[in-house]
């Protein structure tokens, strides 16, 4: 179903508690009132097409917040090469057929010194050279920052798409620490804090991360529909 002309609205929001400084980005598209009666969104069926466990857990602490529950689906993705994780997230999410909501959740590193890299190829980069790779290439770098972003898209039963984004400043270790989390977790220390997101457990990590900011945006314009 073609999605109906819509106008992007964005808007950014910066917190701080703990000495921990983040943003948090949430990008909706404005459309007309939910066209959705109010029984058919209290009992939505939400599905996570991935076929990442780690980031399918994550997501279930997440939304459990909001009372919200969550099933996997390990689908294969229709995947494009893009700048921006928002767009390879709609993208993907367009061609997934479920029989309630479904998203997707793309995320990148982007380091500061290495111009962005690996940015949204940071999966295929973590495949190839993995954390020990994005060390050698920072090796007596002194400017190490970074930022994780997490993009989520949202296709709804009728087959329109929400997007939110979330991100979280850092900088990069010298050196792998912590055996939590997944991907480049061991080697990024959320600002204002003294571990690595793999020195959290998951609690801790979802409380402060970039998936946790985009998924937590998702959960608020749920509930707001309602």
């Amino acid at each position: 179903m073609a999605r109906p002309a819509c106008t992007p609205v964005s808007s950014r929001s910066r917190e701080s508690k703990a000495g921990l400084r983040y943003i948090s980005l949430a990008l909706e598209t404005l459309f007309p009132p939910l066209s959705l009666c109010e029984e058919e969104v209290r009992y939505l069926k939400l599905y996570f097409a991935t076929k990442n466990v780690h980031k399918y857990l994550e997501a279930r602490e997440i939304l459990s917040e909001y009372g919200l529950e969550v099933e996997r689906l390990a689908v294969s993705k229709v995947e494009i090469q893009s700048e921006s994780l928002e767009e390879i997230a709609r993208f993907a999410v367009e061609s997934i057929e479920a029989s309630g909501a479904v998203f997707v959740e793309d995320a990148g590193l982007f380091v500061e010194a290495l111009k962005g890299f690996p940015g949204p190829y940071s999966s295929y980069v973590y495949s190839t050279i993995g954390c020990r790779g994005l060390l050698k290439l920072m090796e007596g770098v002194r400017n190490r920052k970074a930022y994780f972003e997490s993009a989520v898209a949202l296709k709804l039963p009728d087959g329109r798409i929400l997007s939110f984004e979330g991100f979280v400043e850092g900088v990069i270790a010298e050196e792998e620490r912590g055996k939590e989390g997944f991907g480049f977790d061991p080697v990024f220390v959320p600002e204002g804090q003294d571990r690595t997101f793999a020195e959290m457990d998951r609690a801790e990590k979802c409380r402060i991360s970039h998936r946790g900011r985009a998924l937590r945006a998702m959960a608020d314009w749920i509930s707001r529909a309602l």
